[in-house]
């Protein structure tokens, strides 16, 4: 560095063990404090803050801490020393020292921000993006940044130290519209062709195991066009792994090591192993999600025995109709006023229930509800004994069909542990979910379509029922869940091509649409594909998890809003007639008059 912006130190780094050290400090002037003779500057790089002090003996410099304001970007010479007893700040690292400055140079001068740069401001996120330079500079913000780069560093040295190599994979490839929409990039040189932004890297990693690579990793950028929420981004970064000459607990307990070698490393958290494992039939019934969040206990209960036989017809038919009656017990809950009762079961409609039913159990053990009428005492006995009920719990009910009530009475579940306060926000609870259903059926495309991807080998003694039963066919597939968030899943792979041709027919695909699709990698399989699996981990789930954020764009440098644009920079934008042109793209009249 030169020296006119010479500095050796940082100002987060400063401690009472370098009093009466000269230093030269850079930064930017988080606050200015003009107290009357002193003149107080709290300047801040990337390692944090260090108190600035100026007086009018500093001559020209004086003059200059007079003119600067916040953001403007400084540099200063000075001694440090000890701040007296009475003076010291325990709000910050440095807060037992001060700098007392000799020179104070002016950098660069700064425009007023539209917003605080501090942490815990309450601005519009539009506005933070827009301006995402300075959203950058706020201390949380670098934290969430710096974290990142020492999980994924943490991350390449446990794949390295396990015989892992990390193997870049293409960003331009084939469109194989199987899962979610493609992102596509016109070909100049082809025209009419197209590429497209890859989903993930799962065609290109089963390769280098046909390769002889055996163990390989990527931290690479995946591309996905579909609707955004607060965990999803149409571009977003995952740990990819694949492994040769495994199993599903090999690549389980591999993984298992990687996430308590990661924790440990950035935050000094133990991660208890082996991690608890459930299958995917048990977790949807005890849950109502195949992502379960587990740091409290409240799971929803099958109550067709209880009920069956009583007067109330609506649980009676639905029974009947095949369907099911499940409930939660809300403990200490039952004084919930009638309105919030009420607005439950708006809640539920969301996800499809028709209905909500709900008992309060009195301080006597007595039972008040609309419903308590239909059943008798023998009834409301077993009720509150299949339940666990007991004085002050509140019981709700759902039936419907069993994947309605799955998935209403598993966000209740959730809705109520938070308006109880059950959720230790410190807790970290993961689990394996495993035995994943290899497929689900596609009601638009009357079709069984794959729950995960066509390349997940299904469980050995489920091969038979591939063309006779597709739907009890269970895949070796295994998701690893953080506090009901999935943070990643894999499988294992097929490696044998009549048993992939079979997945391809049952999810209703031609040999000829599986050649167009797929048939670079039919081929590999006829050289020797070992058996093979991996996984792949959502690095910026992980990251927003571990940093205790609410939404992925909190940890992700320059992120897009639910639009899928970008404020800062104004993307996607229009492109002039000439590069449409040199792709060979002729805009519709619809596009042409949303381009105006």
């Amino acid at each position: 560095m030169s020296e006119k912006f010479k500095r050796d130190h940082h100002c987060g780094t400063l401690t009472k063990a370098d009093s009466g050290k000269e230093v030269a400090l850079c930064g930017w002037v988080s606050k200015r404090r003009d107290h009357g003779g002193l003149i107080f500057i709290d300047l801040r790089d990337r390692s944090g803050i260090c108190q600035i002090v100026i007086d009018p003996d500093a001559g020209d410099s004086f003059k200059n801490a007079e003119a600067i304001r916040s953001e403007y970007v400084i540099q200063v010479f000075g001694k440090v020393r000890e701040r007296d007893a009475e003076t010291v700040n325990p709000n910050i690292a440095t807060g037992e020292i001060e700098v007392v400055a000799n020179t104070l140079n002016v950098l660069n001068g700064a425009k007023t921000p539209p917003f605080y740069i501090q942490d815990g401001i309450d601005t519009d996120e539009n506005l933070r993006l827009k301006y995402r330079y300075l959203d950058l500079r706020r201390p949380e913000m670098q934290a969430n940044l710096i974290l990142r780069h020492k999980v994924t560093k943490l991350m390449r040295d446990y794949m390295d130290n396990n015989g892992f190599l990390e193997i870049e994979t293409p960003m331009l490839c084939k469109s194989t519209p199987e899962g979610a929409r493609d992102y596509l990039v016109p070909s100049r040189v082809n025209p009419g062709k197209f590429y497209a932004l890859p989903q993930s890297p799962q065609i290109f990693k089963q390769l280098l195991m046909v390769g002889g690579y055996e163990r390989y990793f990527q931290i690479a950028r995946c591309f996905r066009d579909e609707d955004l929420r607060a965990d999803r981004q149409p571009e977003f970064t995952q740990l990819d792994v694949e492994m040769s000459f495994v199993e599903m607990d090999d690549v389980m307990d591999m993984m298992e090591g990687l996430i308590a070698y990661v924790f440990k490393g950035a935050l000094g958290v133990d991660i208890p192993r082996p991690m608890q494992r459930m299958t995917w039939d048990e977790a949807m019934d005890k849950y109502g999600s195949d992502k379960p969040d587990l740091r409290f206990d409240m799971p929803l209960i099958n109550m067709v025995e209880a009920v069956s036989g009583s007067d109330f017809k609506v649980f009676n038919n639905i029974i009947a109709d095949g369907g099911i009656v499940k409930a939660i017990n809300v403990k200490g809950d039952a004084a919930i006023p009638r309105r919030e009762l009420d607005g439950l079961v708006d809640f539920v409609a969301i996800y499809g229930a028709k209905g909500l039913a709900w008992m309060q159990i009195q301080p006597d053990g007595s039972v008040k509800s609309p419903i308590a009428k239909f059943f008798d005492e023998a009834h409301l006995n077993k009720i509150k004994e299949t339940a666990g009920a007991e004085p002050g719990d509140l019981l709700l009910f759902v039936a419907d069909k069993p994947a309605v009530v799955a998935q209403a009475l598993g966000a209740l579940r959730i809705e109520m542990a938070k308006r109880m306060n059950l959720i230790d926000k410190d807790k970290l609870c993961f689990t394996w979910v495993t035995r994943f259903p290899m497929f689900e059926w596609n009601e638009d495309e009357k079709r069984w379509v794959a729950m995960h991807h066509p390349f997940t080998a299904p469980c050995d003694e489920d091969l038979p029922m591939l063309q006779t039963d597709p739907g009890k066919v269970y895949a070796k597939a295994y998701d690893m869940v953080l506090n009901g968030v999935e943070l990643g899943g894999g499988s294992i792979r097929i490696h044998r091509r009549d048993v992939q041709n079979a997945i391809f027919e049952a999810i209703g695909l031609t040999d000829e649409e599986a050649q167009e699709k797929f048939g670079f990698m039919m081929q590999a399989f006829e050289y020797g594909a070992p058996p093979h699996g991996g996984l792949a981990f959502g690095l910026d789930r992980m990251i927003m998890l571990m940093a205790k954020r609410p939404s992925i764009r909190d940890v992700i440098a320059f992120p897009k809003t639910q639009n899928a644009n970008d404020m800062m920079s104004e993307a996607p934008n229009v492109v002039d007639e000439k590069q449409l042109r040199e792709l060979h793209i002729r805009l519709s009249l619809l596009a042409k008059e949303k381009k105006q």
